[in-house]
């Protein structure tokens, strides 16, 4: 019996998948947990229509991330510390500081889309990876400066 998967099943395969099942097996397990549907020729006009739209989308997310991503690199955030004489940070710098830097330039990002491994505590240049929508990541080049105090 051919079925779609509607959802990932381990050992059989992934979401959209058109799978050749026992009968059993779909009955009493996919069908019930809506795991799959019957691959009927309607069922299947109607994936196919729903993946297109789907792709559609997702196009549309990664050119719009595409642009907020030069946005970013084109940016030069600049963030000012105290520092001590062999250039450690008293405190460090965040994501939370980074996302005001950002806002303060005309980008909106949220902070929990900036990924900082730990914060950065010395001065210098440092890359700054931005996850986006759809896959896409930015570098956002943050120099770190001893401020004046």
């Amino acid at each position: 019996m051919e079925m779609i998967l509607t959802e990932n099943v381990d050992g059989l395969g992934n979401i959209g998948e058109i799978v050749n099942v026992k009968p059993g097996y779909a009955r009493n397990y996919l069908l019930p947990r809506h795991f799959a549907v019957e691959a009927n020729p309607r069922n299947v006009k109607e994936f196919e229509h729903q993946k297109r739209q789907a792709l559609r989308k997702l196009e549309m997310r990664t050119k719009e991330a595409e642009l907020i991503k030069r946005k970013i690199e084109a940016i030069a955030c600049v963030v000012s510390h105290r520092a001590s004489e062999d250039g450690k940070l008293f405190g460090s710098v965040t994501n939370m500081e980074i996302a005001e830097k950002l806002l303060a330039a005309g980008v909106e990002i949220d902070r929990k889309k900036i990924v900082l491994a730990e914060p950065i505590k010395s001065l210098g240049l440092h890359e700054v990876p931005i996850k986006l929508d759809a896959g896409v990541v930015a570098t956002l080049k943050v120099t770190v400066e001893a401020s004046g105090e």
